[in-house]
């Protein structure tokens, strides 16, 4: 059996049980989880417990971020997976590439274009590989997108209209925990439009050039509480008896998951999960429109939407030859019940399965309308992209007609996109994509 590649995590919120569950679970042939890293042990110890009991694992060595060059050598790892918080990443990438490791990077790859610079320059001095995880690339849905379009089934891409929805719960959550400061996650241009900029970089085989943007904080957040006559306010939900019917509130004690995660380990880092969406101290974007010129001369409308009723997206590719329309519920509507599938701490399991519905038409010029059959991506999160991108990250064997695996250059480019977008909210001006950074 050949020898198998050594992995360390850095970074264990929500995110990093996925590729924790593949290494510990099902890539046991091919790849050895040696390490954990974090700032918070409570949180380590807690992984260590939870596998140990879900699958027998022996203890995984854990590191405080200070003992990362340390971990790296003493644990012999071969490649870092990076899922801290977003303002990080730069960190962990250029210093494990320094060191001789492999990266991958959860998205987004870093937040603001200097960050984005240092591990270009990294990349291009170490020669070492970075990737990417975008898993909507990976979803069966999304890549029959891709096959129609390469095959010139509407001709030449001219303009995409994308509008994403981010329901009461799922984009509520955004506004609880560190992704509020935008210091920590660039907003939700970088941190959540990543993935959907990226699918249209990748959908239409292009880069973007010009940026226009508008945003604004216009839901949450307690001023826009307040002059909708809500009175009741807490600065977190635990311990306080007004959040209690309060149907954004997130309620960590009578949660094991999330209670070990977090509430029992508030002492080490003061990091609090459950702030209310409604209080101060929040500086991201909750509506937000950009338009992009692409290199291709393809026009792209999008609009992200943090507060709405239902979860998905819509979104139609006009072409020479006629117009593809696409749409996907990820979730229907939000009841407000502890036993919705879209809570945050359901949905980021990866052994849940959402009920996703998807419809794809194609609206030829002179001629009728063909709805297209989407082949099921019902297994696994996030269309069924994740158990695709995890065979394709840790057995490395599937042929890639697509393009799917994302490097470093398409990491820079999704984000630049939502870079150049704050920019724009910023300074009321068109931004260029090419002045921000040197390839």
């Amino acid at each position: 059996m050949p020898e198998r590649k050594r992995y360390a995590i850095v970074g264990l919120g929500s995110r990093s049980r996925m590729f924790t569950t593949a290494l510990l679970k099902d890539y046991q042939e091919q790849a050895a989880l040696v390490a954990y890293c974090d700032i918070n042990q409570t949180r380590m110890d807690y992984y260590n417990d939870y596998y140990a009991r879900m699958l027998g694992t022996a203890p995984i060595p854990s590191y405080k971020p200070d003992r990362f060059d340390e971990m790296l050598h003493a644990q012999h790892v071969d490649c870092v997976i990076v899922t801290s918080i977003d303002r990080t990443h730069h960190h962990y990438i250029i210093r494990a590439m320094e060191l001789g490791c492999d990266v991958i990077s959860e998205k987004p790859m870093t937040i603001d274009a200097a960050r984005c610079q240092a591990i270009l320059d990294t990349v291009k001095a170490t020669g070492r590989q970075l990737r990417v995880t975008f898993n909507y690339r990976y979803a069966p849905r999304n890549s029959k997108v891709k096959e129609l379009l390469m095959s010139d089934t509407i001709g030449q891409v001219r303009s995409v209209h994308f509008e994403w929805l981010l329901d009461t719960v799922h984009g509520a959550d955004y506004f609880r925990r560190w992704h509020r400061d935008k210091r920590n996650s660039g907003g939700l241009m970088v941190h959540k439009a990543t993935h959907h900029f990226d699918l249209v970089n990748w959908w239409l085989d292009s880069k973007p050039e010009t940026v226009f943007a508008m945003g604004d904080l216009l839901f949450y957040g307690r001023e826009n509480a307040e002059a909708r006559g809500v009175a009741s306010f807490y600065d977190r939900a635990h311990g306080r008896p007004n959040a209690e019917r309060d149907p954004f509130a997130l309620r960590l004690k009578g949660d094991d998951m999330l209670r070990r995660m977090y509430l029992e380990a508030e002492h080490e880092d003061g990091y609090l999960r459950d702030q209310s969406v409604f209080g101060d101290g929040i500086s991201i974007e909750d509506d937000m429109g950009v338009l992009v010129r692409y290199r291709n001369r393809a026009l792209l409308t999008y609009h992200l939407h943090a507060y709405a009723p239902w979860e998905g997206f819509r979104v139609a590719f006009n072409g020479t030859k006629g117009r593809l329309e696409y749409t996907v519920h990820e979730n229907s509507y939000v009841s407000g019940s502890r036993d919705d599938s879209n809570l945050p701490e359901i949905r980021d399991n990866p052994n849940t399965t959402l009920n996703e519905t998807a419809t794809l038409v194609v609206h030829p010029l002179w001629g009728k309308p063909t709805t297209i059959d989407l082949p099921d991506g019902s297994e696994g999160g996030h269309g069924g992209g994740d158990t695709r991108m995890l065979d394709d990250i840790f057995m490395g064997t599937q042929a890639d007609p697509l393009g799917r695996a994302a490097d470093h250059l398409a990491g820079a480019l999704s984000i630049l996109t939502g870079v150049a977008a704050n920019q724009s909210f910023a300074t009321g001006m068109p931004v260029r994509v090419p002045d921000l950074v040197r390839f």
